[in-house]
């Protein structure tokens, strides 16, 4: 989801790649054999080359598509770690990659330059998808439950010991204790109207200390009792590293930024079979899983490649 990045030009794309520790072109490094993903004959030898953004998450989102494919008889070809969320989409448009996972809210808001996010995650899929076969001539594959979006989170603990489940029941409780509203922000998430402003006036909580922080010390922030409250994303593994708990959005504020394959409408018609493939393994996941998938790299230092094929094994998608 992470949403700003500069657009890089190829040879700048092609540098990032190999100072990752990747080279263009390269083969995915595991021995895939089939599962539930059974091989499809109209798949066997296709050239399939595969992005990602270079975040945790949407590295192992890219090897769980490529893992899939490669039991379903394709020639994977592993680009993922792509730096920048525009640096993956300049790739997918220039035909330097043919799919990656993308975000609904990101596509909606980043790049189609809408201002207003669709609240209802069906309803913001439909519209990004119309919008981006429209304009870009690249389609959306159905979306996973996966959606990592902003939230709130608190630890564990100080969650049960006020019943804590809901932003309703946040405000609730700070409207009551407003000396408990201490709050662990980014810069831009502080002054942000999708951001912290137009959350706080949607839920009426009091905010009586606003720290900022970068994205990554407010995780630790939050487990050390610094704040009480801070901003995260849904499905980072540091939630299950610092035992932390997410709460619910329950006016459904946030932008929804739910993961689905993209990629060019005339490589799927080439190719329409990849649907078949892809979209049940997208299903299978949703946001408590993608979280421990994600703490097992970010917080156990395992592979992200390895995480995924694990992860594919334990479904039955893959032997």
């Amino acid at each position: 989801m992470r949403k700003v990045a500069a657009i890089i030009s190829a040879a700048v794309l092609a540098t990032s790649l190999t100072a990752c520790g990747l080279n263009v072109n390269a083969a995915l490094p595991y021995d895939v054999k089939p599962g539930s993903i059974r091989p499809v004959p109209s798949l066997q030898g296709v050239k399939v080359t595969v992005g990602s953004k270079d975040f945790t998450e949407n590295i192992i989102l890219g090897y769980i598509a490529e893992l899939a494919l490669s039991a379903a008889g394709a020639d994977v070809i592993d680009m993922t770690n792509i730096a920048g969320s525009n640096s993956g989409r300049q790739a997918l448009l220039n035909g330097q990659i043919d799919l990656m996972w993308e975000y609904t809210g990101t596509g909606w808001i980043s790049y189609q330059g809408n201002t207003e996010p669709i609240p209802d995650e069906r309803a913001q899929y439909d519209a990004v998808k119309a919008a981006d076969e429209k304009k870009n001539g690249i389609t959306w594959l159905d979306y996973s439950p996966v959606n990592d979006t902003y939230a709130f989170g608190t630890t564990e603990a100080y969650a049960q010991q006020h019943n804590l489940k809901t932003n309703s029941d946040m405000a609730a409780f700070l409207k009551q204790h407003p000396d408990q509203a201490v709050f662990c922000v980014e810069t831009e998430f502080a002054s942000r109207q999708d951001g912290f402003p137009g959350v706080q006036k949607t839920y009426g909580f009091p905010a009586t200390n606003v720290k900022t922080f970068g994205t990554g010390a407010i995780y630790s922030a939050i487990a050390a009792g610094t704040c009480n409250f801070g901003e995260i994303f849904t499905t980072d593994g540091r939630i299950a590293g610092l035992n932390l708990r997410v709460l619910d959005d329950d006016k459904k504020f946030f932008p929804q930024y739910n993961a689905a394959v993209t990629m060019k409408q005339s490589f799927l018609a080439a190719h329409p079979a990849l649907a078949n493939v892809l979209v049940p393994v997208g299903k299978a996941l949703d946001n408590k899983q993608m979280i421990e998938l994600c703490k097992e790299v970010d917080v156990d230092g395992k592979d992200a490649g390895e995480v995924a094929r694990d992860w594919m094994i334990s479904k039955g998608f893959i032997s």
